[in-house]
């Protein structure tokens, strides 16, 4: 290469080298400003310095192993070659390599070097929990170790062992490709085809990675507790396991150190040939195959598969025990619940339980919140809101549904996009709006509560005051929060950010100035210039928005702060808003985890906490494969300045207990410390939930060859009302007292179904008692006929009386039924289903409105009411259990038409009641028309109430109801009557 070729070489090298470094020193150091900021530098620089350990050490290690094995292959080349073509060939790669042989060494080295140095550095979790290792107090019931072996140390063992492999490996390939190239290995000419310089280098590589062979079969031993071996798909060792081939991978430790030994003498003091050191590998590999397959196989088929369920039966023990213990489960409280009342009773009503079932879909009603607390808009509260609880005026605690009014940056409009005022003008949202979680007002609208932007709240349709109290509504941090931000004046009177409409006067605004501490300081030119650079923006010197009191936020989503702050914790994927000593803050749930704990089942994270609810407002959590879990850590995210809180929740957690060592012992806040006003609004973590449910489908059986047989499984239920989907039913939060329960708890609660069954097997809740998790099992008898909430939601929707009325509301004005959450609720002795019924019109920016509550009792389809609130649905259901006259669907084929041509004639109070339903119906498509929330749902009411007389009309009259492919009304002069449509699917 010319000169001037070298030097443009250098320069490109040096230029990409320069922006590369420059890339990374920027990174680092704004990273290190946001941990400033949160006050979490401890985190950054440890995890930094771990870093930057691992990869020298593991990196300078790799190189020096391969660089002195290529300079001890050179400096054994032979002096003399005999003359040949191969040696002719290769003189040339010699005349290029030996002149600069350290340069060629050092960079091969340093490449290989660097390489295994990026791999160590990620491995810094293994090593901070190695170095931290805390005892659990159980022993794995093989090897009598404690639980902290396969935790804290196994999984770096084992990354170390691999690098051992991968520095042999590499070093043979080098060594004897420098050998080959310098003569020490000859494939043409007379003499041997080695020298002995080279023989010994080259076998006393081997001999190394046989040694290392007999240590990973030591450490293979300990696998077997780790991988899926014990019938049926259970994890842990198993009979063959554990009486075939323990024995056979320690026989072969021994062996691979003989071979190893072998090695060295044969083909270096006795023989000075490869051929024994040949046989010996030769021999290993035979006995590996044997001793460590043949045998063990023979041992599976001939004396496991005869008997299996017998032979596996003590590690199937072993696996149920070990996975109940790694996930929180071992505590269960399994409760048998009869469930043999199929009539209402006549408490149902004043059941406080009952009274307290929450209507309000958080999916559903979100549209609602939108629309009826936007004001403007850019504000946007998300596709799914959130269930808390509070305790108000009536000093009970209730359940409410809660959103938080936050900025919707892809909302904002053409001219509000330019980048003054995504970064600075539109900063932050306003309020937390609340409503109780089973009450509906105004022809279907939540009861606002809190939230308020002014003081015209439409009477009756919300509180006339703010009932839950925030001192600081402003919400810099939240879940949409995805830009950064630019806040902070110089000039207090120059207020730039946009607060909220002026109240009495939305065309009006207010402005605001932040006076928090959140956000980095960038009044100086040098940090302007820095996130200039980073953001690829030049207003931020440019910009007279910019100033000395600007501060700058980023990373302002609650679950990804917590997630910078605590990379070690897995966090649940609904952050929820609480009001706490009045201000906003963020409550996060953080899992520990880990993939090492004996025997116990590994699950796939993101599949067992997918469901209806996924990517609708909560995080998809990451494909980890894990078999231990606890919630050990409660979250915060301050809403107004972003700080950011870890508070122990799990206070026996070792693994917490090590992370938390490893930062200095105050990165986590003692749980002790916990504030009462937050922990009175802890709740059970939905993910944690979900595994913990899926787990208990199957390992709430205990006995060995029951769970061999599987005939006791049971299953998370479909949507109810699109079963086909394959979706899973989500867990519902309700406050609600369940049978055996000493109180009214706020919970976490879930129906599962037998295995390829639909009926209800049985009932999962989980709470907090006295701050600690609890979970319950309300378990059905095994023959059960209650049905499960697919077949309940089926049942209900086809009652001939439900389906005419479904049909109304889908016919008027082209409307969509929307179903809702489908809530069992044991009750009375028996099982209650409500179902709020959301109708949702064919106009533009329509929200769904809760109209009806779809309620059963019993087995699901004998006692059925579609009512206009609760209270009415729960006196409805008690009167037909006084009466013992159930609502009945019409059973299809029996339907008897109508005499003449289908026009029944209509006379007296039958023809008044069919003229007042075609007024209703007329009144309701007015009131969809004119948009008035408040007239359409007087008009559905009236609608209601007509429909119900027609009803009793027509039973009077002796009128039956003509076929048709759905339910319709009696025939009337009005064709809207008439018409005959199909009834609404069960997915609305």
């Amino acid at each position: 290469m010319s000169r001037r070729g070298r030097v443009t070489v250098g320069v490109l090298v040096g230029v990409f080298l320069l922006f590369t470094l420059l890339g990374w020193g920027i990174d680092a150091y704004t990273d290190y400003l946001w941990f400033d900021e949160v006050n979490f530098t401890g985190v950054y620089t440890g995890v930094l310095v771990t870093r930057l350990l691992l990869f020298l050490v593991i990196g300078v290690s790799m190189a020096l192993v391969i660089a002195a094995n290529l300079y001890l292959a050179y400096r054994l080349r032979p002096l003399l070659r005999p003359h040949s073509a191969e040696q002719a060939t290769l003189e040339r790669y010699r005349m290029v390599i030996q002149p600069r042989l350290g340069t060629w060494i050092t960079v091969v080295s340093a490449v290989i070097g660097f390489f295994a140095g990026l791999s160590a550095q990620s491995r810094w979790k293994d090593w901070v929990l190695f170095q931290n290792s805390q005892p659990f107090g159980t022993k794995d019931p093989e090897f009598k170790v404690d639980i902290s072996f396969y935790i804290f140390e196994y999984p770096l063992w084992r990354y170390l062992l691999g690098v051992g492999f991968t520095a042999i490996v590499l070093s043979v390939i080098g060594a004897l490709a420098v050998h080959y190239i310098f003569g020490g290995v000859r494939l043409q000419g007379v003499g041997d085809r080695m020298t002995s310089a080279a023989r010994a280098h080259l076998t006393t590589l081997v001999a190394f990675f046989v040694l290392l062979k007999a240590v990973a079969y030591i450490l293979d031993r300990r696998a077997l507790l780790l991988e899926q071996h014990v019938s049926p798909g259970l994890y842990g060792a198993g009979y063959t396991d554990v009486n075939a081939l323990m024995p056979a991978k320690e026989i072969l430790a021994y062996i691979s150190i003989v071979v190893a030994i072998a090695i060295i003498v044969f083909s270096n003091a006795v023989m000075r040939n490869l051929v024994w050191p040949g046989v010996a590998l030769g021999l290993l590999a035979i006995s590996a195959v044997a001793i460590g397959g043949i045998y063990p196989l023979a041992v599976q088929n001939f004396q496991v598969q005869p008997s299996l369920a017998d032979k596996e039966a003590p590690y199937i023990a072993r696996s149920i025990e070990a996975t109940r213990a790694a996930f929180g489960l071992s505590e269960t409280e399994v409760r048998p619940y009869a469930a043999s009342s199929t009539r209402p009773p006549a408490t149902l009503a004043s059941d406080t339980s009952a009274q307290n079932v929450r209507l309000i879909d958080p999916q559903l009603v979100s549209e609602a919140y939108t629309q009826q607390q936007q004001v403007r808009g850019f504000y946007d509260f998300g596709p799914k809101l959130d269930v808390d609880r509070y305790t108000l005026a009536n000093n009970k605690p209730q359940d409410y549904v809660v959103g938080v009014r936050e900025i919707n940056d892809n909302a904002l409009t053409t001219q509000q996009q330019n980048w003054l005022n995504r970064h600075t003008v539109f900063t932050h949202g306003y309020g937390m709006v609340a409503a109780p979680a089973n009450q509906v007002v105004c022809g279907g609208l939540p009861y606002f509560v809190s939230g308020f932007l002014g003081d015209d709240q439409q009477p009756g349709c919300a509180s006339a005051t703010e009932e839950i109290k925030v001192d600081q509504p402003r919400i810099y941090f939240g879940e949409q929060s995805t830009e950064y931000a630019i806040v902070g004046q110089t000039d207090e009177t120059k207020k730039t950010e946009f607060d909220r409409p002026q109240p009495n006067n939305n065309n009006a605004e207010e402005r605001y100035t932040y006076e928090g501490a959140g956000g980095v300081p960038i009044g100086s030119f040098f940090r302007r210039l820095v996130f200039a650079i980073k953001n690829t923006e030049s207003n931020f010197l440019l910009s007279d928005a910019v100033n000395d009191n600007s501060r700058l936020m980023y990373v302002r989503d609650p679950r990804s702060r917590v997630e910078k702050v605590a990379p070690f914790l897995t966090i649940d994927g609904d952050p929820y808003p609480a009001v706490v000593d009045g201000r906003v803050k963020w409550i996060l749930d953080g899992y520990t985890t880990a993939a090492t704990y004996p025997y116990s089942q590994r699950i796939n994270l993101q599949e067992e906490t997918t469901d209806e609810l996924t990517n609708r407002g909560t995080v998809a959590l990451a494909r980890d494969n894990i078999n231990y879990m606890r919630n050990s850590v409660k979250a915060t995210v301050d809403a107004y300045d972003g700080t950011v809180t870890l508070y122990e929740f799990d206070d026996q957690d070792p693994v917490l207990k090590a992370w938390n060592r490893a930062f200095g012992g105050k990165l986590i806040t003692p749980k002790a410390q916990t504030p009462a006003a937050l922990a009175a609004h802890f709740r059970y973590p939905a993910d944690m939930f979900k595994v913990q449910r899926n787990l208990l489908a199957r390992f709430h059986v205990t006995e060995p060859s029951e769970y061999f047989s599987g005939q006791d499984f049971w299953q998370v239920p479909n949507v109810p009302d699109d079963p086909d989907s394959e979706v899973k039913q989500p867990p519902f939060y309700l406050n609600v007292q369940l049978p055996g329960q000493d109180s009214t708890r706020f919970q976490l609660t879930s129906a599962v179904t037998p295995n390829n069954r639909d009926n209800l097997a049985a009932l999962i809740s989980g709470s907090y008692v006295d701050d600690k998790p609890r979970l319950e099992i309300l378990e059905l008898p095994d023959q059960t006929a209650i049905q499960g909430p697919v077949q309940v939601h089926q049942r209900m929707t086809n009652n001939a009386t439900v389906r005419s009325e479904l049909t109304l509301l889908s016919n008027s004005n082209q409307s969509q039924v929307l179903f809702g959450n489908l809530i069992s609720l044991p009750v009375g002795d028996g099982m209650l289903y409500v179902e709020p019924v959301y109708v949702k019109s064919g106009q533009q920016d329509a929200v769904p409105l809760l109209q009806k509550v779809l309620m059963s009792y019993g087995d699901g389809g004998t006692y059925v009411v579609l009512a206009n609130n609760l209270k009415e649905g729960l006196d409805k259901l008690v009167e037909q259990g006084k009466t013992n006259q159930p609502t009945t669907s019409t059973p299809p084929g029996t339907e008897q038409p109508p005499p003449g041509n289908g026009q029944p004639v209509l006379t007296g109070q039958l023809a008044q009641a069919a003229a007042d339903l075609d007024k209703a119906i007329a009144n309701v498509k007015v009131a969809q028309q004119s948009g008035d929330f408040a007239k359409y749902g007087a008009a559905l009411q009236a609608l209601d109430v007509a429909m119900t007389n027609f009803q009793n009309a027509q039973k009077a009259a002796g009128v039956a109801t003509p076929p048709t492919k759905g339910p319709s009304t009696q025939p009337s002069t009005n064709p809207s009557v008439n018409a005959s449509v199909p009834a609404p699917t069960a997915s609305g």
